[in-house]
């Protein structure tokens, strides 16, 4: 989940000291944001569902965002605490917030938001940032560690994609490595929530490691120009990023936000075969 052009100055420090490579002595988490809440009126789109905006819209062409009938976000502490009432009436069926990152990282936004978008009725999950200079297997560890397992949450989601910005670790795996990495994380992952992650990538990530043979696999991918048949031809996929400067009802600054493939019912049917147990 990249944070926007706009984020990016505020957000730098904080990004860098996520960036994990110190030893285990407690979790480190990163500062809380308190943005101010943008008007979707004031930021319409065309392509966009009527309940948000957008800071920088983009042309679509052929089938928009508006055209699928579940949306969603995913977040971090820099929205700080979110209005989950008012983002679930403009239009937010779903969210996932950033839990932790590496094997120290803790984001603080997900203790903050999650229970209160259950109390919303939003159903909620956690995401791990993936750090290049750990093991899998230590990553995983450390998001069950810090992510209870909770009936009825969405799956784990594993956020997967090159982070050329890190001033510790600028490791780039060979292909082979990192599939087989992704699937360690995966497969404990799943044994643990009862459930398979989701994967969320971004185009060069995905044909770099050739992500498209891997089975199995409900994708969520990141297309913000265009929509993901395009930027990912011939792949499946079941949630699309469309806009990592959206504006939501509720939500302080500026959110990513994300449709679901299908219709309603074949949300309703999503959510009943792949929430925790």
């Amino acid at each position: 989940m990249r944070i926007s052009t706009i984020l990016f100055t505020t957000a730098l420090c904080a990004l860098v000291l996520g960036c994990g490579g110190r030893p285990d002595s407690g979790p480190v988490k990163g500062r809380l944001e308190t943005p101010g809440r943008l008007d979707p009126a004031d930021h319409r789109a065309p392509g966009l569902p009527a309940g948000f905006g957008d800071t920088d819209p983009h042309e679509w062409q052929g089938i928009t965002p508006a055209h699928y009938a579940v949306h969603g976000l995913d977040a971090a502490r820099y929205q700080g605490a979110i209005d989950w009432a008012a983002a679930r009436r403009a239009g937010v069926s779903f969210a996932w917030l950033k839990a932790t990152e590496g094997g120290d990282r803790v984001d603080p936004g997900f203790d903050l938001n999650a229970s209160a978008a259950r109390a919303a009725g939003v159903p909620v999950g956690g995401y791990h940032f993936f750090y290049f200079c750990r093991p899998a297997s230590e990553q995983a560890a450390w998001f069950i560690r810090n992510i209870p397992k909770r009936q009825g949450d969405l799956p784990p989601v594993l956020d997967i994609e090159w982070n050329p910005d890190s001033p510790s670790c600028k490791a780039r795996p060979d292909a082979a490595t990192v599939r087989s990495e992704m699937r360690t994380f995966l497969s404990l992952l799943e044994r643990h929530y009862g459930t398979r992650p989701v994967v969320y990538t971004t185009p060069d990530f995905y044909k770099d490691n050739d992500l498209g043979s891997l089975s199995g696999v409900d994708f969520w991918l990141r297309a913000v120009t265009a929509h993901p048949s395009e930027r990912y031809p011939g792949e499946r996929w079941t949630f699309w990023q469309y806009t990592g400067t959206g504006v939501v009802p509720g939500v302080g600054g500026i959110v990513d936000i994300n449709a679901f493939a299908g219709s309603r019912g074949a949300w309703e049917s999503w959510l009943a075969a792949r929430t925790q147990r």
